[in-house]
Order: C-alpha cells, then structure tokens, then sequence
C-alpha cells in the first residue's frame, strides 16, 4: 500500500503562505480550555447553586461551539463532533494529571500520562484530517497508521504538528 508524503505536501502548502497549522493547533488548545471552562462552571454552579456559573457555562459553551466548527466540519452522520470535543477534553485533562504527577516526583508515570495526552490529540487530528482539516485548502490528507508502533497516530503526525515554525 502506497502512502502518500502528506508531510511534504503541507510543507509545500506552508511555504505557498496557503496553510497556517499553528493557527488551528493554537485554536484546538483554546478549545481544549473552553471545555474546562464549562466543566468548571458545572462544578461551580454544583457546589454553590448560584446562577451566574450557569450564565457563564451557556457563554462559553456558546464559544466553544462556534469555535469547535473552524475545525471541525459536519459533513455527515457521524459522531465526529462530539468524539472531536471528547478527544480534546480528555488530552487536557490527562495532561493536567501529568503535570501533578512529574511536580509529585513520580516522574514515570507523569510520562505516560504525557504520551497518553499526546495520542488522544494525535487522534483528535487524525479524526478531523481526511475531510475537515485545514477544508479551505484543497488538500485532502490521509494520515497512516502503523500498529506496529505502540503510539502511532501521535507519531505520524507530531512533525507536522510543529508549533514553534513561525
């Protein structure tokens, strides 16, 4: 099976000017805080039953739903939207665990939990590349899976996820 050299046609894109990753990378990580937004303002709202965190959950709710449709397109019946919002969530809340996890010393397992972060955001894009990813190009990409590697969605696409090439 041939796989075709996404990475190289991005790289083309970039230095066309037509394709800006960090911008929707960057966008994905607003998203990411969004969802927390609305989690915390739940727990608030749970623990002190004043309204205002329930004005503030419908706001950024709100947000995040016009937000969340710059990448992610409903092109069909799929469950895409919501497994796309989950897959977000879940990489910043496994993040956050490993944060607390390396500052208690148990370093080990915070790595883990990093490279269990990194491939559920690898999924996130991987899930939202074929059609949606980036659909005011025309590039229609396809992300190989090898399952000989242990994480290997994250890996495929990690080089083309460099946020840092400005």
């Amino acid at each position: 099976m041939r796989t075709p050299n996404f990475i190289k046609t991005i790289e083309e894109v970039k230095a066309k000017g037509e394709l800006d990753i960090s911008k929707d990378q960057d966008l994905s990580i607003g998203l990411m805080n969004l969802v927390s937004l609305e989690e915390h303002s739940f727990f608030s709202y749970a623990k002190t039953k004043d309204d205002k965190f329930l004005a503030v959950l419908d706001t950024v709710r709100e947000l995040r739903k016009k937000l969340l449709a710059k990448i992610v397109k409903k092109t069909d019946d799929s469950e895409t939207w919501c497994m796309s919002k989950h897959l977000l969530a879940s990489s910043m809340r496994l993040y956050e665990v490993a944060n607390r996890l390396f500052h208690e010393g148990n370093e080990e397992e915070a790595k883990e939990m990093y490279d269990d972060s990194a491939e559920l955001y690898g999924l996130f894009w991987k899930l939202n590349s074929s059609d949606n990813l980036h659909s005011e190009t025309s590039i229609k990409p396809s992300i190989s899976y090898n399952p000989a590697e242990k994480k290997g969605i994250f890996s495929s696409i990690k080089k083309l996820l460099e946020c840092c090439k400005e």
